[in-house]
């Protein structure tokens, strides 16, 4: 049931429009492409179409779509209505599935060569990369934080083990911007390189690059030639995006996951996220598959037009809402209110995910303690962790020490941790309690 190549993308599944550039790459219009414009009922009749392919594809060429809509035929699936009877994929499932058949589960027929990376996220979950174009279709996010060929774009994402490097990086080629994979970490090194190779862009979390921006102003360095960023993996405050403009930097967000690449980002008007072309979303009622009404948050369940791995109706866990209308920059796409928090108790943190099994394996690893309960807070700007774990006796400073090493394992993240009586967590099942601030 394995393909060996990647099926060749219909009309509709063409991740960019024709005509929107000149002969030097250079955009002819405010917009990436012409779908970003394109009308309701013409864009749900074309991603309609494109999903009937998209449904055939996956089951000729994946074992576990293969099996999962086994009863469905493509072509009956000509609304959201329809849609909505198809089954869930969850975040869980997929971790299961992999573990019982690697790599991906069953889900991507892509192979080398088009098979370029395989990455491994928290969780373990593994993801597949692929030699397309603007694979995870990040391009149209880059453009619309003001992008533009010939710039250079400084990238703090990390390229170890997670695809978020490569994920910024493959959009920025394919604007034709070049970019320097800087990764995170040595804060001095990264002024350094930035004061001497002037980049235009910025793209990573925002609280490290106000790290960067905080270290420069020590340092004397001049980085002005910063003049946009587009951040994701955290929350980005109010008053943080408002310190960047003062320094004469536009920052804008968006949202995406390793598994489905862009879902969302902001556009200049700074009002709600707008969808992606290259997925369908729905918003659903949490542990359910049923749509919600209008207004109401829920938890987003995305539909993948990618033919390298075709996730059909995946939860990614987390909450928002649509905004009604359309956004006043002429995207006509509908737009969510952003992230909203989390369906399950799965968090991101510093532009990680940690999950209850994480946090479940650090309890295991230290029987001298009870019960554990995660915090998740924010304080000047950064996200912290502290693992609260009841505790008896033998609180001790090498128990501490080991407990702060196991998280920094077990979930890529440093944090602290808190002792506490017996029997003084709630009996209320929570293993990770976020407590940050939603605006």
């Amino acid at each position: 049931m394995w393909a060996s190549e990647p099926l060749p993308l219909t009309p509709a599944l063409s991740l960019k429009g024709e005509g929107e550039f000149d002969s030097d790459g250079v955009p002819m219009s405010d917009f990436y492409d012409s779908l970003e414009t394109r009308s309701a009922a013409q864009r749900e009749a074309e991603q309609f179409s494109a999903l009937q392919h998209q449904l055939a594809h996956a089951r000729q060429n994946t074992s576990f779509f293969a099996e999962s809509l086994a009863a469905i035929d493509p072509q009956q699936v000509t609304d959201r209505a329809a849609l909505a009877r198809l089954p869930l994929l969850r975040k869980t499932e997929l971790i299961e599935r992999q573990q019982r058949q690697p790599l991906f589960g069953g889900l991507s027929g892509t192979t080398p060569p088009e098979l370029s990376h395989i990455f491994a996220s928290p969780g373990p979950i593994f993801e597949p990369g692929s030699t397309r174009p603007d694979f995870w279709r990040f391009a149209r996010a880059l453009f619309a934080a003001g992008c533009r060929r010939g710039e250079i774009i400084h990238n703090c994402f990390s390229y170890h083990f997670t695809p978020a490097g490569m994920m910024f990086e493959s959009g920025a080629q394919a604007l034709g911007c070049a970019t320097l994979p800087a990764g995170v970490g040595q804060t001095e090194l990264q002024v350094e390189v930035m004061n001497r190779v002037r980049p235009q862009g910025y793209v990573g979390t925002p609280s490290f690059l106000k790290i960067i921006l905080d270290k420069a102003d020590e340092l004397g360095c001049d980085l002005s030639s910063l003049k946009k960023a587009l951040v994701s993996g955290e929350y980005l405050p109010p008053s943080l995006r408002a310190d960047f403009a003062a320094r004469g930097i536009a920052c804008l967000q968006c949202y995406a996951t390793a598994d489905l690449g862009l879902i969302a980002y902001e556009s200049e008007a700074q009002e709600g996220m707008i969808v992606d072309e290259g997925i369908i979303l729905e918003i659903v009622r949490p542990g359910t598959g049923d749509p919600i009404t209008e207004n109401e948050v829920g938890e987003l369940v995305v539909t993948s037009l990618n033919p390298d791995y075709p996730l059909i109706r995946f939860a990614t866990g987390d909450l928002s809402a649509f905004l009604p209308g359309a956004s006043p920059c002429g995207r006509t796409n509908r737009r969510i209110k952003g992230w909203m928090g989390r369906a399950d108790q799965t968090t991101k943190v510093r532009g990680m995910f940690v999950h209850p099994q994480q946090v479940a394996a650090i309890l295991k690893r230290h029987p001298e303690v009870g019960r554990g309960r995660l915090l998740v807070t924010r304080a000047n700007e950064q996200d912290a962790m502290c693992l609260q774990v009841e505790c008896a006796g033998g609180a001790t400073i090498e128990l501490h020490t080991a407990i702060i090493d196991s998280m920094r394992e077990l979930t890529k993240l440093r944090g602290e941790v808190e002792f506490v009586a017996p029997n003084s967590l709630p009996n209320d099942g929570k293993v990770i309690d976020d407590q940050r601030p939603i605006e």
